[in-house]
């Protein structure tokens, strides 16, 4: 038995073949281009060599470079699995030269079947029923002369064609011309051979083909018929074993039709004889013989019980004996094909990061992707094999359909949903399909396509990602939420549906279902196939509708689209939310493109749960804005002036340019500042120690103040001496550069309020019987709202309001203390141990922690009474023992942005 054995191959069956050599307990080496470092078959192989570019032609195509790794590695063997190299009798060969041992029949058994029209004459000297055809045609007027002589329509085709590539059909003689000099050019473009000839097409045709092993002891034993008959352009999409429809005399005389063929020239290892089965005779016609391993191999397997890589490394060792071998057959198994390819546009290859890669448990699932993976437009499409086995067909179909409903694959576009869409019709489920089938049945698909981008269109949803801001993972979520809820409720959404955000600019969307929408937010100028529409509204659309979000026409920066039913993407840490500069969440981790596809989820509301909003709800937009906010945490006399706040509040700010989802900058008033610097944080006086930010806190950066937004960093060095309350959020999603904003101070009780009625608003979708808040109202005057001295057991601590959902709490005065960190983990360890209902987020800072809770869950003064129980009964910090680790220097972070942050400050 071989002791190592190289893959010639890539993806599928790479790791596929991998796999089983491990289970043989035999070493597997790996090849692979630029474009696969991180392919799972190099990971599945026990070593792995680099052979070439991203090109197959200078990589798995080198008969040269894949020689060289295996003698290199010690290799005995190859297996060439399927495509590529594995039909290439000359690499056969290439390999016996090399002493290596080629996995598969011989290079005289490839040269024999491997050319189609010989195929055809070695058939029928075998007495094997063939299709009226023609031998090698000499030129298109020869092909005419012959057409007519077999009948229209015929299958013009490449005799070294494979995989469906090489052949066209022709139904009139005018036709034949331009097929003949196309079908030319591609074979000799694919397959270094131009040769071609005609075969009788046969209309109601379906593709049956029969598994043959030979063991080069001149036994060749059938293992079955496979149907292949669903096929878009002459590409299989699902396979299944036993045949449907078939009786068992058929099966027996297809059987030992493939196996006399075989036999007749000695065939070894795995092959595959196809056959055209008219469903209007009953006959069966050869094809053609594939001399490889096929894709779908697996289906054979499971009512087989047959390793089939397992058998061509035993024939190739020699070690296999089929003599006596007599082929029992179980149940029923389907299997089908995952393509990254879009059903929508004519199968059109997709290629791409995958967000998300989910394959069904209780199947039989061969891939080559996972969450993360890259997929390269250098090669077949085929990412994946979904196979299926129970007693009878009609559970393997229900089986089948269960594992494609929760196959879940995004990023780029699959034919995962088309599968569903095919397994679920009627023509299936009785095995009628013919090779034709898919070409009149109409893909239906639930999607908008995007055909314009806009300027910084992104899918959101509410409240966004919350809960890792103390690993740093911002929440991300709508700029402007009242607005996203608002159009959610309008169409009947559950309140965290994930919407579509629009800045200053948005997509022409071309929708290919009927839908439901609505667009809320500032004015845009949106028009439905030329058509204006109102924003606030419902609107239904029509599959092939074009819907076209231009630039704004008003104030504000940002719209929102809600569709019935949510638009459907997977979760990324509980959370559809994108956020860009993470590059995950929504579509593909980043903002739309021209070209991509986006899904519609199915759970629609009906028509009498939805209700039209008041015109008292509709927010107003402005472009000189008055923001409510809570003075703190940050405030006078500790780091700003008194006169600093005073100008802080009476002044109108304008919002800089330079302002994103991340923060708005604004330009206004320069502080005094309380202090000559930062001490020891810093040169700046705006510098402190790090601490944890509160979305919506408006922070220093030196002399320019910018309010932190959702995807903003959670710490920083920088004092912060107002936060935007939680129900004033939404304007900082409306500001755009030039508009004007002026900070009105609140107290607690008025932002809690304002919330309340926020809520009120949003699920009435009206402002009747709203109870008014009165604004301006009773302030709290100071950032602190509690503190406890130091005494000679504990330090002081500071207890600081940020916002209405937040609160800071600091440890001692302002140094780098290693004890005060030490304190800071005590308490939100005693906190995270009693797991309090309301409790949102612990962040911790250098010497301070902050609370993100929820105030309508958990009160302030409820908080505070924790956290005042919680410190008297902290350990003594030289009594205090933490998990510890030794990180071993230096560390290299070869990000992008590391490596601009090194050139900007070199």
């Amino acid at each position: 038995m071989f002791k190592k054995i190289l893959i010639a191959n890539r993806g599928v069956i790479a790791c596929r073949i991998a796999r089983t050599l491990k289970s043989m307990g035999i070493a597997s080496v790996a090849v692979y281009s630029d474009a696969d470092r991180h392919s799972q078959h190099v990971a599945d192989a026990d070593e792995a060599i680099h052979i070439g570019p991203a090109p197959a032609s200078e990589s798995y195509l080198r008969v040269d470079a894949i020689l060289d790794a295996a003698i290199k590695t010690g290799a005995q063997a190859i297996h060439p699995g399927y495509g590529f190299l594995s039909e290439n009798a000359d690499f056969a060969q290439a390999c016996a030269d090399a002493g290596l041992t080629f996995i598969g029949p011989t290079p005289a058994q490839m040269r024999a079947f491997g050319l189609k029209h010989t195929a055809r004459e070695l058939a029928g000297a075998n007495d094997v029923p063939l299709l009226p055809g023609s031998g090698l045609l000499a030129d298109a007027e020869q092909a005419i002369v012959e057409a007519a002589r077999i009948g229209y329509p015929v299958m013009l085709k490449s005799t070294a064609g494979g995989g469906g590539i090489g052949m066209q059909l022709v139904w009139r003689a005018d036709e034949l011309q331009a097929a003949f000099q196309s079908v030319e050019r591609l074979a000799k473009s694919a397959f270094k051979s131009g040769g071609l000839f005609l075969e009788k097409y046969v209309e109601a045709a379906r593709h049956v083909e029969v598994q043959i092993f030979g063991d080069g002891r001149g036994h060749v034993v059938s293992l079955g018929e496979r149907d292949c008959s669903l096929q878009r352009r002459n590409q299989k999409i699902i396979e299944e074993a036993p045949a449907p429809g078939l009786s068992d005399t058929q099966r027996l005389q297809i059987a030992h039709t493939a196996e006399r063929l075989g036999r007749a020239i000695g065939y070894q290892s795995a092959g595959t004889v196809e056959f055209v089965f008219d469903s209007s005779n009953g006959q069966f016609y050869f094809l053609e013989v594939n001399t490889r391993l096929q894709v779908e191999h697996g289906v054979t397997e499971e009512i087989t019980g047959i390793d089939l890589v397992e058998w061509m490394v035993l024939q190739a060792a020699d070690e296999l004996d089929i003599s006596n071998f007599q082929a029992t057959f179980h149940g029923h198994s389907i299997q089908a094909r995952i393509y990254a390819e879009d059903p929508g546009k004519n199968f059109q290859p997709c290629s791409g990061l995958l967000t998300s890669a989910v394959f069904p448990k209780h199947a039989r699932v061969e891939t080559w992707v996972t969450t993360g993976s890259e997929v390269s437009p250098y090669y077949d499409p085929m990412i994946g094999k979904v196979i299926v086995k129970a007693d009878t067909r009609a559970q393997a179909i229900a089986k089948l359909s269960t594992a494609l409903s929760t196959t879940q694959i995004a990023g780029i576009e699959t034919n995962v949903p088309c599968l569903r869409q095919i397994v679920a019709t009627e023509t299936f489920s009785a095995g009628r399909q013919t090779t034709r089938y898919l070409s009149t049945l109409k893909y239906a698909a639930r999607s908008i396509e995007v055909l314009e981008a806009g300027i910084q269109t992104t899918l959101q949803d509410y409240p966004g990602r919350i809960g890792y801001w103390h690993v740093g993972m911002p929440p991300s979520g709508p700029m402007d939420s009242l607005a996203m809820r608002l159009a959610n409720r309008l169409v009947g959404n559950s309140d965290g549906a994930a919407a579509l955000e629009m800045t200053l600019s948005g997509p022409t969307l071309k929708f290919n279902c009927d839908a439901l929408i609505a667009i809320a937010g500032a004015a845009f100028d949106v028009q439905l196939n030329g058509q204006a529409i109102a924003a606030w509204q419902r609107h239904g659309v029509k599959a092939g509708d074009v819907l076209k979000i231009a630039g704004i026409c008003g104030a504000g920066a940002r719209c929102y689209m809600a569709i019935a039913g949510s638009i459907d993407v997977p979760d990324y840490l509980g959370s559809k939310a994108t956020f860009t500069l993470g590059q995950v969440g929504g579509h593909g981790g980043r903002t739309l493109r021209t070209g991509d596809v986006l899904h519609i989820g199915d759970n629609v509301a009906s028509s009498k749960q939805l209700t039209n909003i008041d015109a008292s709800a509709i927010p107003r937009y402005d472009s000189h804005w008055t923001i409510g906010v809570l003075y703190g945490p940050h405030g006078a006399p500790d780091f700003f002036t008194d006169a600093d706040i005073e100008t802080f509040f009476a002044a109108d700010w304008e919002v800089h340019y330079n302002s994103s989802r991340t923060g708005v900058r604004l330009i206004g008033p320069k502080p005094q500042w309380a202090r000559r610097d930062g001490g020891e944080a810093g040169l700046h006086p705006s510098n402190i120690h790090d601490n944890a930010y509160a979305i919506g806190a408006i922070d220093f950066t030196g002399d320019m103040p910018v309010i932190l937004g959702p995807d903003g960093p959670s710490l920083g060095g920088f004092v912060c001496p107002a936060v935007v309350v939680k129900a004033e959020l939404w304007k900082v999603g409306q500001l755009k550069p030039g508009d004007k904003v002026r900070f009105e101070r609140l107290s607690l009780q008025q932002a809690l309020s304002l919330a309340t009625d926020q809520e009120f608003v949003v699920e009435n979708l009206t402002r009747t019987n709203v109870k008014k808040t009165t604004l301006p109202g009773d302030t709290d005057d100071d950032a602190i709202i509690h503190r406890i001295g130091k005494s000679s057991t504990s330090v002081a601590v500071t207890y600081r309001i940020a916002g209405d959902d937040y609160l800071l709490i600091e440890y001692g005065p302002l140094v780098l203390d290693l004890n005060l960190r030490f304190r800071v983990h005590a308490l939100m360890e005693a906190l995270q141990a009693q797991n309090i209902h309301g409790i949102i987020d612990l962040t911790p800072g250098i010497r301070s922690l902050q609370v993100h809770y929820d105030n309508a869950r958990l009160s302030l003064t409820a908080l505070m009474d924790i956290l005042l129980r919680e410190e008297t009964s902290l350990p003594a910090i030289h009594d205090m023992e933490v998990p510890t680790r030794i990180v071993h220097l230096p560390l290299a972070w070869n990000d992008s942005q590391t490596q601009l942050a090194i050139q900007k400050y070199t």
